[in-house]
């Protein structure tokens, strides 16, 4: 579907935009070199109230640039005069009536009111019942011109041509056509834009986060547009961090006032909308709630989500839906405009760790706790393919951990089951590569995450260890032991070399290279 706009609706907006930046000199050229011009105020209300109450220099200054038919301006600068000369303002009057060009335009086309006017200025006293002949006076002759000046403008939301851009790269970030932290240069084509940073392996902390161990984080995320570092903790609260400082986001009004989005039980999974406005939480106890991250509103509540604790949520393209993953062995699929529960996947015999849409949104691919791996038609509902991660044989499971589509190819995915090997794997259940962490004993994996643009795998093994896989080389290019307890979860910034690492010893870490 095409959509086709007026030119000069285009010219309406940069003239809006130098409006409002006070550019006057360059909307002046615009508007005489394009012979568009712009016919808007900031409010009309305002705008006519100033004219009901007689603001004359407010309304002057917002009808400068305007483009207003003659019969109009007459009957304004008309009215100005005549009330200039009731306030005894002669001076004032006389140069409006002799310099401005509706007047000058009044003499010439209509002489009789011109005199009219220049015999009022003469006398040594006013008479509202000769300056307003045939009944009118003053408030009906403001009341008819505000309402042919109403008829002559529009208003235009403030920022308007910014928040087109802002929109349109929205809109392509939740296309994939952009992704969040690159460069962009609205002048140039997509090919202009740069990653921010070449992708490189953490070696140093920048800062920790201290719980406890009785609040310690069950599930940690960055937002898209890499703005926020948001924690679910075991006792139920979802709090907004500053990842560079470790301090809470005290910028976000509810948090500077101690009020905090809340779960009632713990809180084991989170999920952005695309465009990094919405967060979705899901708790041990089957509910899920939808948070607006600015405000802190909570937007929708699915009391009954799942019967059992919500182990993955993940948005669909638009964010209009919602997919979630249990304890309960279901998939489901939720609507955030209704509240509904639209479809549920019945398969797993197992609970599911694991439930992501594929890049074209057309199926979901789900893992469980016994190792298997399922492909959903998102249509049908029915499951199109089951195989076994790797490691995984009769008689022993091994579960997957973690599971992610590859940036650069959506057709494979990374594996990380609970074992020593990380596997990339194709939508047919073929390994494609394994990366091995070369421990035979302790050191099977227990979370994993991917880089922005897929070229790093970080692992981290029950043996406390950050193992950093190059997707170029192949190989492990470096270690790093990263706590003292177990670790719970690993999450990547989606544009900067940063990684948070989670543990059931009440601390986050944040590390850089």
């Amino acid at each position: 579907m095409s959509l086709d706009f007026e030119t000069t609706d285009v010219v309406r907006l940069i003239m809006q935009y130098l409006k409002e930046n006070n550019l006057h000199r360059t909307l002046a050229t615009l508007q005489e070199e394009s012979t568009v011009y712009l016919h808007t105020v900031d409010s009309i209300d305002s705008f006519i109230s100033d004219i009901n109450s007689g603001h004359w220099d407010a309304v002057l200054l917002a009808i400068q640039h305007l483009k207003l038919p003659s019969k109009v301006l007459i009957d304004l600068y008309e009215q100005v005069v005549l009330e200039l000369i009731e306030m005894r303002e002669l001076g004032a009057a006389r140069s409006m009536l002799q310099q401005t060009d509706p007047m000058i335009y009044l003499k010439q086309t209509e002489p009789g009111r011109f005199v009219h006017l220049e015999n009022l200025l003469t006398r040594p006293y006013f008479d509202s019942r000769e300056a307003y002949p045939d009944g009118s006076n003053k408030e009906k002759r403001r009341m008819s011109v505000a309402h042919a000046l109403a008829a002559e403008v529009s208003v235009v939301p403030p920022s308007r041509l910014m928040g087109l851009l802002s929109q349109s790269i929205k809109w392509q970030q939740t296309q994939d056509m952009l992704h969040p932290g690159m460069n962009i240069d609205v002048t140039q084509n997509n090919t202009a834009m740069k990653d921010v940073e070449e992708e490189r392996f953490p070696t140093q902390l920048i800062c920790h986060i201290q719980f406890g161990q009785k609040s310690h984080v069950e599930c940690a995320r960055f937002s898209p547009d890499g703005q926020y570092l948001i924690t679910g903790s075991v006792d139920g609260f979802v709090e907004v961090w500053n990842f560079t400082t470790g301090k809470i986001r005290k910028d976000l009004k509810y948090q500077a006032q101690d009020n905090f989005m809340m779960m009632e039980d713990a809180v084991l999974c989170l999920a952005f909308s695309h465009d990094s406005e919405i967060l979705a939480s899901g708790a041990q106890d089957g509910k899920i709630k939808v948070w607006r991250i600015q405000s802190g509103q909570c937007l929708r509540r699915f009391e009954r989500a799942h019967s059992k604790g919500v182990t993955c949520l993940n948005f669909c393209k638009d964010s209009s839906q919602l997919l979630s993953a249990s304890f309960d062995q279901t998939i489901r699929i939720h609507l955030l405009k209704s509240g509904k529960t639209l479809k549920e996947f019945r398969g797993h015999t197992s609970f599911v760790s694991e439930a992501t849409f594929t890049k074209d949104g057309h199926h979901i691919i789900s893992a469980s706790s016994d190792g298997i791996i399922k492909i959903w038609n998102v249509k049908t509902c029915e499951c199109t393919s089951t195989f076994k991660s790797p490691g995984s044989s009769a008689g022993v499971d091994v579960m997957v951990n973690n599971m992610f589509l590859l940036p650069k190819n959506p057709e494979q995915f990374v594996v990380c089951n609970r074992s020593s090997t990380v596997v990339i794997m194709n939508m047919k259940g073929q390994i494609v590569r394994s990366f091995s962490s070369g421990k035979r004993e302790g050191g099977d994996f227990v979370c994993c995450t991917l880089s922005p643009r897929g070229e790093w795998i970080h692992c981290v093994g029950e043996d406390l260890v950050l193992y950093c896989f190059s997707m170029l080389t192949g190989r492990l290019e470096k270690s790093l032991t990263v706590h003292d307890k177990d670790v719970i979860g690993i999450a990547h910034h989606p544009h900067q070399n940063i990684i948070a690492t989670y543990s059931e010893d009440g601390l986050l870490k944040v590390w850089k290279p």
